[in-house]
């Protein structure tokens, strides 16, 4: 049976949707969790490797309480060298941007050019980027996604652009046939979001003010049902180009 590693950076950021389809698609999940001390996987041929997100960044390697970043680029990098299919997600995505010659900066407003996050339900778009693939496709009329970061990727000369959202260009990109960068997050599920509006205040209103988290709340009620069926069908499209 094929394997979907799942490297996690702390508790309340799991694979969310992803499970589902994976086991679907018979595959079995495996979850790692670096936060807490586990070793990296072994990765054979048929695997998939999923980076997922976290409050940490490019800016902390060489921090002694996250070890594991560094090992965690030298195994996305054996993964794209032995031809087995990765998918960042949020600081995943900024981890492959970086382990194939990319990096990141802090995301700012456009006008005054002041640090500010993309946090919350907008619109990402592939249209007018002139990338022709199925997720292209998909994403050619604007579409509501979840957005939680702090940071823009900058991509590698190697990366094709496939979708952007009004404040950050760098959503959606490909590096060769096998691997996928995603800043906004598709897999997540109510109780996720709910928990992240929750614990995360002073993010939130570090970007959308005092009333942050009851904004976040009205978005997550209008949007996330609602985009459930099209999300789903986006995670199918994109295991079926890595398998």
């Amino acid at each position: 049976m094929s394997r979907l590693h799942v490297l996690q950076h702390l508790e309340r950021e799991g694979p969310g949707l992803f499970v589902q389809l994976a086991e679907e698609k018979g595959f079995s999940v495996w979850t790692y969790r670096l936060d807490l001390g586990d070793s990296l996987p072994e990765l054979c041929n048929g695997d998939l490797l999923l980076v997922l997100g976290g409050p940490m960044g490019i800016r902390d390697i060489g921090n002694p309480n996250f070890p594991w970043i560094r090992k965690e680029i030298a195994l996305i990098r054996e993964a794209l060298n032995k031809d087995i299919g990765v998918v960042g997600i949020c600081l995943g995505a900024q981890l492959l941007a970086y382990a194939t010659g990319g990096d990141v900066e802090v995301l700012k407003e456009g006008i005054s050019r002041q640090p500010l996050a993309e946090i919350g339900w907008h619109d990402v778009s592939s249209d007018g980027l002139g990338k022709k693939n199925r997720l292209a496709t998909l994403l050619g009329k604007p579409f509501p996604v979840l957005h939680w970061h702090a940071d823009r990727i900058l991509l590698p000369t190697t990366a094709e652009l496939i979708a952007s959202s009004y404040r950050c260009k760098e959503q959606l990109f490909q590096i060769g046939s096998l691997a996928y960068g995603i800043q906004f997050h598709v897999e997540i599920d109510n109780d996720m979001v709910n928990r992240w509006i929750n614990e995360d205040m002073e993010f939130i209103s570090s970007a959308l003010g005092r009333d942050g988290q009851s904004i976040l709340r009205r978005q997550q009620q209008e949007y996330c049902n609602k985009t459930l069926e099209a999300r789903l069908v986006f995670l199918n499209t994109l295991f079926d180009l890595l398998i």
